[in-house]
């Protein structure tokens, strides 16, 4: 590679990047675009400092960045070696390299395809950074820490940089996500990807423009946080989950507002570092799910440490208002709660990178929704697809993973379809919540004739043997079809017990094979297989 000539080298459209001669091919500049710095003004004079930090190295951030976000001495993030081209044609262009993203790129090259795939911050995307991997790090350090084991803050903020490659650094290091992408044989682009018509995305990136020719365009563009217009909101700042898994230091106390599975886990473990913390919910905790795991995981919170407010709706930020500086949060029910850090957890949203994308030249008119409205062909126009947090389902890795290499699949010419039913739902909590499938109340709004069985998991041999004093298992069956249609469990071990009930639900599987099938004792699988047993009982 030769940056300052302009000159770049492609991977070849082989199988790996051993087949066929690399291609010398010419980049043309263009004008600088201006950095995208979303949230910053949020963050008051912190926010300020970072964008003129990001401005003056020329970065592009996909979110807003996180506490402490700031660059190494005379580094910047580089155009990624296997540039963009102004010749040849792409089998796909995936914009947003995140975990949808590069699934479909791993896939497709497997696949003999050849892939150009974009993205302006960190390839991997949230879940590796941000989200998934130091959140669990960090319940982990906490639960072990609960127990009466060994694990300070400082400890698990260690290993945290460790699990997100950001050692004696401040921000994180993606260049294994890049080079896996190089050696499968992927084109990986550093920049802002632009729809310009059928078959064309135009990439930007520090003056330079790529022109991209594709058959395909997968769309995975992440999504961030949503920012509630609360009233007082923006002046006192507030976190994401970007700044709540990658703080180096406890906050003195935090409110955390929403109750979906992001909340949830932030909170226990703050909570479990002697954070004092609050959790506001405006419906139950963990909305979506069945009462009994919403139950579960409310308890949960209370025993760490939690003050659990539900029913509830933040109505006004009062900054600094409280003892010792704190914000003041009034809620709906006319009480308030006071702490150092507000954290968002109210939701994420796609519609800042959907709504720059370039949707309209290809006739797809954008309102500016959260997401994007796509069938189980996951195609949004002729030889375009969407996927991941762009597209609205369940916002997990896994999912993430199916259907990018599911519009793949599908855009190679496969008959196959996304199939939506039997995802598996999990809460990393200490203990787990997992579920799979329809609640009952949505199964009977299907018009499934459906019944529910359940056992409470302190009354089984698993549930003696940890000392268990809450949880269940509990599933919804079919009763015509004699089928299983949805499993939902609360306690230890839930978020491995799940996927029997996830294979079922897939499958189809009789309710007496299910019942016929052995699972270990004393295991959380076995209740769940006692359940199959019981419902087969019931449907003779």
């Amino acid at each position: 590679m030769e940056v300052a000539g302009r000159y770049l080298h492609r991977p070849a459209r082989g199988r790996g990047q051993g087949c066929g001669p690399h291609r010398r091919l010419r980049l043309r500049p263009r004008g600088t675009p201006e950095s995208s710095l979303v949230g910053r003004n949020a963050l008051g004079p912190v926010g300020d400092r970072r964008g003129r930090t990001a401005r003056s190295q020329r970065e592009l951030h996909v979110e807003r960045p996180a506490s402490r976000r700031l660059r190494e001495p005379g580094r910047r993030r580089p155009l990624v070696q296997s540039a963009a081209v102004t010749e040849g044609l792409f089998d796909f262009v995936i914009i947003g390299a995140g975990a949808s993203g590069e699934a479909a790129a791993h896939y497709a090259r497997a696949r003999g395809a050849s892939v150009a795939i974009v993205d302006r911050d960190l390839f991997g995307g949230s879940c590796p950074f941000w989200a998934c991997m130091p959140s669990k790090t960090l319940l982990h350090a906490a639960e072990v820490r609960a127990h009466g084991g060994d694990y300070p803050w400082p400890k698990a903020s260690d290993r945290r940089d460790y699990m997100i490659v950001r050692e004696h650094r401040d921000y994180p290091d993606d260049s294994d996500h890049v080079r896996s992408l190089e050696r499968a044989g992927a084109t990986a682009v550093r920049g802002t990807a632009r729809l310009a018509g059928p078959g064309r995305v135009i990439v930007t990136h520090e003056g330079t423009t790529h022109d991209l020719e594709t058959k395909n365009v997968i769309i995975a563009v992440g999504s961030v946080g949503k920012v509630p217009p609360i009233d007082g909101l923006a002046p006192a700042g507030y976190w994401t989950n970007v700044e709540a898994t990658s703080t180096r230091t406890l906050p003195r106390s935090i409110v955390v507002l929403g109750a979906g599975p992001s909340g949830v886990e932030i909170a226990q473990y703050f909570a479990r570092f002697d954070v004092r913390t609050t959790i506001v919910a405006p419906r139950q905790v963990n909305p979506t799910d069945h009462p009994r795991n919403s139950r579960l995981l409310a308890e949960t919170l209370r025993r760490s440490g939690v003050d659990v407010r539900t029913g509830v709706r933040a109505q006004r930020v009062r900054p600094r208002a409280g003892p010792d500086g704190e914000h003041v949060v009034d809620l709906s029910d006319g009480s308030s709660v006071s702490a150092a850090v507000i954290q968002l957890s109210v939701g994420r949203t796609s519609a800042a990178a959907l709504g720059t994308l370039g949707l309209e030249t290809i006739g797809i008119s954008y309102d500016g929704a959260d997401t994007l409205t796509v069938g189980d062909d996951l195609r949004v126009a002729d030889n375009v697809y969407a996927i991941g947090d762009a597209i609205g389902h369940e916002l997990s890795t896994h999912l993430g993973h199916y259907e990018g290499e599911m519009a793949v699949r599908i855009a190679l010419g496969e008959a196959v379809r996304a199939d939506f039913r039997a995802i598996p739902r999990v809460v990393y909590t200490d203990p787990e919540a997992a579920a799979v499938g329809l609640r009952l109340d949505q199964a009977l709004q299907r018009g499934i004739d459906a019944f529910e069985d359940t056992i409470d998991l302190t009354r089984t041999s698993k549930g003696y043997i940890v000392e268990a004093d809450m949880g269940h298992v509990t599933i919804v069956v079919d009763r015509a079809n004699k089928i299983v249609v949805g499993a939902f469990i609360g306690g230890v071990g839930a978020g491995e017990a799940i996927h029997q009930a996830v294979l079922a639900v897939k499958l189809r599987t009789p309710i007496d094979t299910l019942a016929q099938t052995v699972n270990a004792f004393p295991t959380t699988s076995r209740e769940l297989g006692g359940r199959f047993a019981s419902a087969a009982l019931k449907l003779r």
